[in-house]
């Protein structure tokens, strides 16, 4: 495989020691193109520019320009892109099951999981991210029998089997506040941090789905501004079970018979509005001190649980101007919460469909539209908006639709698309069933611009891309649009540290129970 295709996990012996200057811009041209240089991505964009600008006599003239935009380029080089890839793990597109060359198994076939997993790893990318569902969609049959959403694994039991065949790759999983008990997620997410060696992620949901409820013992889901309420209380109660031992309490001295100071351990007691836990995890504290928590809410609610509480918020602005208002105001939310927000990384989802032409990527992107059914675009559409809409006239417009107890983000999302483009219920279903969101359709050289521009203008600090369909779209991401990013050196060549929050510029929480030895 050339080697710009791969993401050297043993940096350190991959280095080469390609030296830059003017003199010598065929060499520093060799390093970015080909990716053999694990150089600091200010130094890649650097040599790129000034190599190609020797090559051309006709702006030659311009090297000072060029010199200068490189140099603030390497000023600003912590401004890296920040990947990770949304596994559900077919794809969220209804037909991408039935496309030509997928797998049509891949939701349940640990081979394939494996093989993903490790192309993403040669990718480099942050975080393989496992989304969940506690229940069978509540479908028509017309709708369920063509959906590919019927069988998956449970993430936390994937996510530990996926960590035996990878290294470096991050593992996030969804658990839900709503549904599970706060014990069960610190010693689960504890475990898998251990397993993997410091790359767990937990997706901090509260379960917008209303048919989970009938599996939990409810006979109706619980309110939105009560789902959230118990949500906070549930993430300060993890969080203190995680702390519940010292980072040194596990002494192990086999002279003296002593396993574990208890004298560093806490009991967490905790009593209060939701739940009542009394500790202590009976699992050490995990490689990161916390696993990185990500949010995935963009409600008002979804937007200030995330600015007090996450590492990481996957969102779904379906534009740049959107995106950037999210950006400011999350981050504006996490200054206010008396947090770095540099802390909190925001990675919308980015559909990708790449093609060696903007035309071949639009005409993949059209057949994989075909295989959309009506069936499973109506039965979609009625999920996101809580309400069955499928006795109504598919040609007419959408009439008002009461709010319900699902995402108010993904309800208003799809009000808001009838409304502005006079979509009718057929059109909105055949967007909805296939993808709706943010995408990226076009070659690898456009993608990357795209993907470059949100950066820059602070519209995101990455992405959350979802593949058309596997393996074939994640193939194309990862052999040409990330050598694309490499290039311009905004994504890495190799990873640094072995933690997710490594990979994320993250620091280690403090154990809040606990002063390290020797402090104060």
């Amino acid at each position: 495989m050339p080697p710009s295709f791969e993401c050297f996990v043993r940096s350190k012996s991959r280095r080469c020691s390609f030296a830059f200057h003017a003199k010598t811009a065929k060499a520093a041209d060799i390093a970015a193109r080909t990716g053999l240089c694990s150089r600091p991505a200010g130094f890649a964009r650097l040599s790129y520019r000034i190599s190609r600008t020797l090559r051309n006599p006709l702006i030659a003239f311009r090297l000072p320009l060029f010199t200068f935009s490189a140099r603030a380029s390497i000023m600003t080089r912590s401004r890296q892109l920040h990947l990770g890839a949304f596994m559900r793990p077919v794809s969220l597109h209804t037909g991408a099951w039935r496309f030509p060359g997928a797998y049509p198994d891949a939701n349940f076939n640990i081979a394939h999981l494996k093989r993903f997993v490790q192309t993403l790893e040669r990718a480099c990318f942050d975080a393989f991210f496992m989304a969940d569902h506690l229940a069978v969609l509540n479908m028509p049959p017309a709708a369920l029998r063509r959906s590919h959403t019927v069988t998956s694994f449970e993430p936390l039991t994937l996510l530990a089997a996926l960590s035996s065949v990878t290294e470096r790759i991050g593992l996030i999983a969804t658990s839900s506040t709503t549904f599970d008990e706060p014990y069960h997620v610190a010693r689960r997410f504890a475990s898998l941090d251990h397993l993997s060696g410091g790359r767990a992620g937990w997706n901090l949901v509260t379960t917008s789905n209303p048919d989970a409820a009938l599996n939990f013992g409810l006979d109706a889901h619980v309110e939105h501004g009560e789902r959230y309420h118990r949500a906070r209380e549930f993430y300060d109660v993890v969080t203190g079970l995680w702390d519940s031992w010292a980072d040194d309490a596990f002494v192990r001295d086999v002279e003296s018979g002593v396993f574990v100071d208890t004298q560093r351990m806490h009991v967490l007691g905790h009593k209060g509005e939701h739940l009542s836990v009394r500790g202590p995890l009976n699992i050490a504290r995990p490689v990161q001190g916390w696993p990185v928590v990500v949010q995935a809410g963009s409600s008002e609610a979804g937007r200030q649980i995330a600015a007090e509480t996450a590492d990481a918020v996957f969102t779904a602005p379906p534009s740049l101007e959107e995106g950037k208002r999210f950006y400011a105001d999350v981050k504006s939310r996490v200054e206010r919460a008396g947090r770095d927000p540099e802390h909190l990384k925001i990675l919308p989802g980015a559909f990708v469909v790449v093609g060696d032409s903007i035309d071949e990527a639009r005409e993949k992107r059209a057949l994989l539209d075909t295989f959309v059914h009506y069936d499973s675009g109506i039965a979609s559409l009625s999920i996101a908006l809580g309400h069955d809409v499928s006795q109504l006239d598919p040609d007419s417009l959408l009439p008002e639709i009461p709010e319900s107890n699902a995402s108010k983000s993904s309800r208003q999302r799809v009000v808001d698309w009838a409304r502005r483009d006079r979509l009718t219920i057929r059109q909105l279903a055949q967007r909805i069933g296939g993808y709706s969101g943010l995408e990226m359709v076009g070659t690898p050289a456009t993608i990357a611009d795209q993907m470059e521009q949100w950066l820059t203008e602070r519209g995101s600090d990455g992405f959350n891309v979802m593949f058309p369909y596997l393996p074939g779209g994640l193939d194309d991401f990862a052999d040409k649009v990330v050598p694309e990013l490499q290039r311009r050196g905004i994504f890495r060549r190799a990873y640094e540290g072995t933690t997710l929050r490594d990979h994320l510029g993250l620091p280690r929480p403090e154990n809040r129970f606990f002063a390290q030895r020797g402090a104060s």
